[in-house]
C-alpha cells in the first residue's frame, strides 16, 4: 500500500520512519516524520486495520471505533481511501471493510452508496441487500448495478460476439454484407489502393465480410448457462449473466441462463435486460447442482447441437452420486458439457477436488476462466474443439481425473 499511496521518499532516517509508522500503525499524532496529508492516510488505515479498542477507554482521545454506523462519516473514509490509493487497492480495502466491519449494512445507506467505488463484488453485495433496501436507496442501487453492467457489456460485448458468430459459420464470404459482418482487416488489405493521403485514411470501394447464413430456430445450437448462484459464487454469477445476455442477442445461437441454489431460477426470458437478470438472482443458500443439472437436462431437446457449462465449486448438498450419474448421461447423449469452477477476474477457484476429479473422470474438461477468455473458450465449445487443447494453449489448468488441485 506504501507504494500504492507513491510513498517513494529518498531512504532517510525521516524517510524511515515515515514508512514504518504508516506501515505499523504506530501512534502518530506526536510525530514530526509524518504530515497532515499522512496522518490522514494513517488514521484511514487505522480505521480499518488498527486495533484501539484497548486503549479507548483509558484514554477518549484515542478511541477507534471503526467506522461506527454513520454513513456520511463511512463515505468521507472512502473518500480519503480514494485520494490515497488506485482503484485496484481501493477494491481490496473496501473488500477488507466488508468483511471486518460488517459494512454491507452500509449498503443501506444512500451516502454510503454514492461514495463507494464500484466494481463486481459491490454488485454482488447489493443484489444480495435488494430486498431489504428502503425504496431509495434501491433506486441508488440499481443506478450503480446498471453502470457497472454498461462497462462490463462494453468490455466483453463485442469480443464475445465475433468469437460466437465465428464459431458458427463464417467459411463463406460476400461482397455485400451487412455492416456487422464485415471483416474489415481483409476489407482494409483489399483497399490499401485507395489509400486518401490527405485525409489519412482509405476508402473502401469494395467490402469483404461473412455470407450470414439464415437458419431456422430449430437448426440453431443451443447453449446452457447452468450457475450456481450460492454466496461464494457470487462474482461468476454476474459475469455468468452478462455473457448470458449477449449471447441472446445474437441470431445464431439459442441461450438459456437457469441459475441455482437450493432452487431453480430460469432466467431466459429477462435476457434482453442484463440488470433484471441480476435483479433476478437470489445471492446466497446452500447447494443442489444434481437438482439444476437435471431441470437443464429435461429441456435439452437436441443433443448433438447443444452445450451446455456448469459454473459452480462442485460443492454439492445434493445426491453427488446421481449428479455424477446425470452428467454421464448427458456426455453419452451427445451434449457437450463444460465445468467452469469459477469466472472471475482472478480465476483462481476454491472448490472440491474430490468431486472435480470425478467429473473429470467423465471426459468433461474441469477448469476456471476468466471473463476475457470465456468468449475463446465457449467459441472453441461451438466448434466442438478438444477443450482440453484449447486450455493447454490459453495456459488454463485442468483438473485431473485424480483429483489433483491445478496450480
Amino acid at each position: 500500500m506504501a507504494d500504492a499511496a507513491e510513498m517513494n521518499e529518498p531512504a532517510t532516517d525521516d524517510g524511515r520512519e515515515r514508512r514504518w509508522r504508516l506501515a505499523i500503525g504506530a501512534d502518530d499524532e506526536k510525530s514530526t516524520s509524518l504530515s497532515d496529508t499522512d496522518k490522514r492516510l494513517s488514521a484511514a488505515l487505522d480505521a480499518l486495520y488498527g486495533d484501539g479498542a484497548g486503549d479507548a477507554a483509558a484514554d477518549p482521545r484515542k478511541r477507534r471505533g471503526g467506522l461506527g454506523r454513520s454513513a456520511p462519516r463511512v463515505a468521507q473514509w472512502m473518500g480519503d481511501i480514494r485520494s490515497f490509493f488506485p482503484a485496484q487497492v481501493v477494491q481490496i480495502v473496501q473488500k477488507d471493510a466488508f468483511e471486518r466491519l460488517n459494512l454491507k449494512q452500509m449498503l443501506m445507506e444512500p451516502e454510503f452508496l454514492k461514495a463507494i467505488e464500484a466494481d463486481v463484488n459491490l454488485v454482488a453485495d447489493l443484489i444480495s441487500l435488494r430486498s431489504v433496501m428502503p425504496a431509495k436507496t434501491k433506486d441508488i442501487a440499481r443506478t450503480i448495478i446498471a453502470d457497472i453492467v454498461a462497462k462490463l457489456m462494453q468490455r466483453l460485448e463485442q469480443k464475445t460476439a465475433e468469437a460466437i458468430r465465428g464459431a458458427v459459420g463464417r467459411s463463406q464470404r460476400t461482397n455485400r454484407p451487412r455492416q456487422r459482418d464485415i471483416d474489415w482487416p481483409r476489407t482494409i488489405s483489399a483497399n490499401l489502393r485507395h489509400y486518401q493521403p490527405e485525409h489519412k485514411t482509405i476508402v473502401p470501394e469494395k467490402l469483404v465480410g461473412f455470407l450470414r447464413k439464415q437458419r431456422r430456430l430449430v437448426d440453431l445450437d443451443e447453449v446452457v448457462l447452468c450457475v450456481d448462484q450460492s454466496g461464494s459464487m457470487a462474482s461468476s454469477v454476474i459475469y455468468a449473466s452478462i455473457f448470458a445476455a449477449v449471447m441472446a442477442s445474437l441470431p445464431v445461437v439459442r441461450t438459456r441462463l437457469v441459475c441455482f441454489d437450493t432452487a431453480i431460477v430460469d432466467l431466459t426470458e429477462e435476457l434482453s435486460d442484463p440488470v433484471e437478470v441480476l435483479f433476478g438472482v437470489q445471492l446466497g443458500g446452500g447447494t443442489d447442482i444434481n437438482q439444476a443439472v437435471a431441470y437443464c437436462a429435461d429441456r435439452i431437446e437436441r443433443p448433438t447441437k447443444s452445450h451446455m457449462v456448469l459454473i459452480t465449486d462442485l460443492y454439492e448438498g445434493g445426491n453427488g452420486q446421481e449428479l455424477l450419474q446425470r452428467l454421464a448421461a448427458l456426455v453419452r447423449s451427445g451434449v457437450n458439457v463444460v465445468v467452469l469452477l469459477a469466472l472471475t477476474d482472478q480465476g483462481r477457484p476454491g472448490y472440491d477436488p474430490k468431486m472435480a476429479g470425478s467429473v473429470a473422470a467423465l471426459g468433461i474438461p474441469v477448469f476456471a476462466c476468466t471473463p476475457d477468455l470465456f468468449p475463446d473458450m465457449m467459441a472453441a465449445a461451438l466448434r466442438r474443439e478438444d477443450i482440453g487443447a484449447w486450455a493447454a494453449g490459453a495456459d488454463i489448468k485442468l483438473v485431473r481425473a485424480e483429483a489433483e488441485t491445478p496450480e
